[in-house]
């Protein structure tokens, strides 16, 4: 099955050179900052509104609607920050845009500090990224040599300064409010919201923090109007609109980075972009955006909950088979996330693989709450007495409750990125925990289950 595969965010990959000026103007490159300057910021901010441009690093809010809640006439400079950390394990899309294509980024910032009014923007990149870094570095004095950047935004009187921030090296860094405090030079810790970023951001003052895909994809709904950028997508009239990158490893014969309209399925993304299964292998499950999202499996079935929902159209379809959206694998009781899937084969220890991710996890929880400070290394501990045969029935319905009892209880995702996916994998893998019990405490369990069963 030929699979639609725009190079729009992509169109400079594998061009020599493509992160340099010479070659990013060669391919048209800030032309769309030189459209932007001649329109309003109100006007460009209704384009990102038409382009229906959600964000891209997880959470999946229209990026236009984030833009619009900065008030006019502030009492304190506007800031951008652009969230590059990407930690997430099983996600890295945006390091290719930083790595190849970076003046792409730059644009895109610019174009957003002339609709917001900002003089100063951060690029908050991780800091193991080191490629990345330098990259926007040479971007940036390219930018500013040619007179692009600086005292004058392309000939118009506006200064503008991007700065390059490495990041503290820390997961939790990613969460837009520990990555501000970071960026002030504080430990690395969530904030409680209220007051959102928008009122009270970097250094107090009001602050939009977008994913870095996100505002690189700016300089293309400029290039194309939003309705145009929008109309890429198989999801424009459920206002998820465009292309997006997606990512897909684990056990197929292709991973990478592609780019493709918004509502490709997972099938598409693993069978044919991916290159699908490794020979004689079967695929058991998917984590559909990154480490956060919980496990999905091929035979699930999607439910609508009424006829005038729009999921009603993919209603009893495989998961593998639905559009991926934000709203879309939403309805599956799974996220969007990242949009990079990590696909899982059946020579998969699902028990290790649970127990791999609770121990980043719990070495990532920066411990300011204790629901996942304390719940992130009970549940290492009990994953590893299942690894080692050493668990009871009781400890996995404790394993269940512990991580019930985090989500919906901490200051920010963290607590609930480690407990979904952990409650994902309980769910849709049950015969394979219980497999794990120890022999007494498997035998034990076996009748209840049967009894269980028959009584349903």
């Amino acid at each position: 099955m030929a699979i639609e595969n725009p190079k729009i965010l992509t169109k400079n990959y594998g061009i020599p050179d493509s992160w340099t000026l010479a070659v990013y103007e060669k391919q048209g490159g800030y032309q769309s900052l030189r459209k932007a300057v001649e329109m309003t910021p109100a006007e460009i901010v209704d384009q990102v509104k038409a382009a229906n441009l959600r964000g891209r690093g997880g959470a999946g809010f229209p990026a236009g609607l984030k833009w619009s809640f900065l008030k006019p006439n502030p009492p304190r400079p506007n800031y951008l920050v652009i969230n590059a950390d990407e930690g997430e394990p099983g996600t890295f899309k945006d390091r290719t845009l930083m790595e190849l294509d970076p003046h792409r980024c730059i644009e895109g910032c610019m174009i957003a500090s002339w609709a917001l009014n900002v003089h100063t923007v951060y690029i908050y990149v991780r800091c193991e990224l080191v490629l990345s870094i330098r990259r926007l570095e040479q971007a940036v004095r390219e930018a500013k040599a040619k007179g692009i950047l600086g005292d004058k935004l392309m000939g118009k009187d506006f200064a503008l300064d991007i700065v390059i921030h490495p990041g503290a090296g820390a997961y939790i860094c990613g969460e837009e409010t520990s990555l501000l405090n970071s960026l002030e030079g504080k430990r690395g810790e969530p904030r409680l919201k209220p007051p959102f970023p928008a009122i009270s951001g970097a250094f107090g003052a009001p602050t939009i923090v977008n994913n870095l895909e996100t505002i690189a994809t700016i300089p293309t709904v400029i290039e194309m109007t939003g309705e145009g950028f929008s109309k890429l997508s198989k999801l424009h009239h459920m206002k998820d609109g465009g292309v997006r990158l997606y990512g897909v490893s684990g056990h197929v014969m292709k991973p990478g980075v592609y780019e493709a309209p918004v509502g490709l399925t997972l099938r598409e993304l693993i069978y044919d972009l991916g290159g699908g299964m490794r020979p004689g292998r079967t695929c058991i499950g998917v984590i559909p955006g990154g480490s956060s999202t919980p496990v999905l499996r091929e035979h699930e079935l999607v439910h609508a909950p009424d006829e005038k929902s729009p999921m009603h159209a993919w209603h009893g379809k495989s998961v593998f088979d639905i559009p991926m959206g934000v709203d879309t694998i939403r309805s599956t009781g799974s996220m969007l996330g990242t949009c990079c899937a990590i696909v899982m084969d059946d020579s998969t220890d699902v028990v290790s693989a649970a127990e791999n991710l609770m121990k980043f996890y719990k070495h990532e929880s920066c411990g300011q709450c204790t629901p996942c400070r304390e719940g992130t290394g009970w549940m290492l501990r009990l994953c590893e007495k299942l690894t080692a045969g050493e668990a009871t029935q009781e400890d996995l319905a404790n394993l269940y409750d512990v991580a019930n009892n985090i989500i919906g209880n901490t200051i920010c995702a963290l607590g609930d990125g480690a407990a979904m996916p952990m409650l994902g994998f309980l769910q849709k893998f049950r015969a394979e925990f219980e497999a794990k019990l120890k022999p007494q405490a498997a035998a034990k369990s076996a009748p209840r289950a049967q009894s269980h069963a028959h009584g349903h």
